[in-house]
């Protein structure tokens, strides 16, 4: 039998006084001890593999205290998973029943529905673990089925801290991240145990979220470098005055740790690593990219090595495995997990480079996107720029580049003409750059894909 459920876990230290904030209704946490989201039906899914297909975040949320500890295993299925795939989750999942919060939601393919609400019913049993559930995370991948990443509580509150619960109730964590994805999953973690959570709705405006954020009083705010310079364009950043900033899922590079710091002075300006399979790596708070070589090699329960230039992790937050039948390791005999990332030592200090399937290979020479972008986006007029191959007859591809500009008033005097800004960034990179990372075009465009996941768009490589 498991030491907690979730369930249990936030009530330790008494009833919880927090609330979890939805975009139409609040819920306090400790309605849940005699109600229910799940119409009374908490038993009929005692020991069964559960899809949850709850759109809602709320109502996802809700659904996933109340079932941990009861459920053999739930799979957090995001809202902008392609039906396509459904078939393919439920198969490697075992799944023999599913959450949704839309009746139409119900396909034919799928197991048995059970409806899930954000509104709370009565329920006249007390609440009983039977089982330690596991958890299952699906990998953000741009193409093809995702893969299936089997976690537990323990895994996913490994990096908690020890008394996640502050003596008082005053903090209120919010998240740009859905909670169905590893890095909103931690927001949703810290935020029950420590206090209350303001969720987000991917149709909803920036500026109507950090308003919700802002009356609710948020503390503690997390997002990938994306969101955050979304805000930043939003105008609406200042809505909020939280007295820490987060960074994850993306290179926090310099220009956008230095806007955060502008933006909110008085902050605690932090970036972390995290992966869906390795977990939770490091925090760096000292307002610099990149993180201290220190790090690599250090005793911990969280070990950090390079090999081949690339990020490796040994961490109790580590997933145990994929599932599916042939699914490849996740990690290796000694435990270690390979990121994908690559890093570059300079000084002490260990920068992202980008990932290893994303090098831009110019005439037998390799170009990391994410530096530069770096270098356009430090441009005071820039706030963010998306660097790609485009094929070339000669070199096989040269490096390209679009951006995204500050709207008037959002710096001193007008931002310059495009013709002027182009040259401006060309001799920044070339200044900056090897010749062969300098981009041999740089486009001024409105606006810049991002994916559901808070992480801009990049070719597949």
């Amino acid at each position: 039998m498991p030491r907690e459920s979730l369930w249990e876990s936030i009530n330790a230290a008494g009833p919880p006084r927090g609330q979890l904030h939805g975009v139409r209704q609040v819920v306090p946490l400790a309605e849940l001890a005699h109600r229910t989201s799940l119409g009374g039906r908490l038993e009929e899914l005692r020991g069964r593999s559960v899809v949850l297909l709850a759109k809602d975040q709320l109502t996802a949320a809700l659904a996933l205290i109340e079932l941990d500890g009861v459920a053999r295993r739930m799979v957090l299925c995001p809202p902008d998973l392609p039906p396509e795939h459904l078939p393919a989750v439920v198969r490697d999942a075992e799944a023999d029943a599913c959450i949704v919060d839309e009746p139409a939601a119900a396909a034919a393919a799928l197991p048995t529905p059970f409806e899930v609400r954000s509104g709370l019913t009565p329920h006249g049993s007390s609440r009983r673990r039977s089982r330690a559930t596991e958890w299952v995370l699906l990998t953000s991948g741009t193409t093809g089925v995702p893969k299936l990443v089997l976690h537990t509580l323990e895994s996913l509150t490994s990096a908690l801290p020890p008394n996640a619960r502050p003596a008082a109730d005053t903090v209120v964590w919010s998240t740009f991240y859905d909670i169905r994805r590893y890095g909103g999953l931690q927001v949703f973690l810290r935020g029950v145990h420590a206090g209350s959570l303001v969720l987000s709705d991917p149709a909803e405006p920036v500026s109507d979220f950090l308003g919700r954020a802002a009356s609710a009083g948020v503390t503690h705010i997390s997002g990938t470098p994306s969101h955050w310079r979304r805000a930043l364009m939003s105008g609406a950043a200042a809505t909020i005055a939280p007295p820490y900033v987060r960074l994850s899922g993306e290179i926090a590079d310099q220009p956008i740790l230095d806007s955060l710091r502008v933006a909110y002075p008085a902050a605690i300006v932090a970036h972390a690593f995290a992966s869906t399979e390795a977990g939770v790596a490091f925090e760096v708070r000292d307002g610099r990219a990149g993180f201290p070589a220190a790090l690599v090699g250090a005793p911990g329960a969280v070990e950090l090595r390079v090999a081949d230039e690339t990020l490796q992790i040994r961490s109790p937050g580590t997933a145990l495995r994929y599932l599916g039948e042939g699914a490849e390791p996740l990690r290796a005999a000694d435990g270690f997990v390979d990121t994908g990332d690559r890093l570059e030592e300079q000084g002490g200090r260990y920068y992202f480079m980008g990932r290893r399937g994303g090098v831009i290979n110019v005439g037998g020479l390799k170009v990391h996107p994410e530096e530069v972008e770096a270098v356009i986006n430090a441009h005071p007029w820039v706030r963010m720029s998306l660097v790609r191959a485009r094929r070339n007859a000669i070199t096989g591809a040269i490096v390209t580049a679009e951006v995204v500009i500050a709207a008037a008033g959002a710096g001193p005097g007008a931002p310059p003409a495009a013709e002027v800004l182009t040259r401006e960034l060309t001799d920044r990179c070339r200044r900056a750059l090897a010749p062969h990372k300098v981009p041999a075009m740089i486009r001024i465009v409105p606006t810049l894909e991002v994916s559901a996941s808070g992480k801009l768009v990049r070719p597949v490589a």
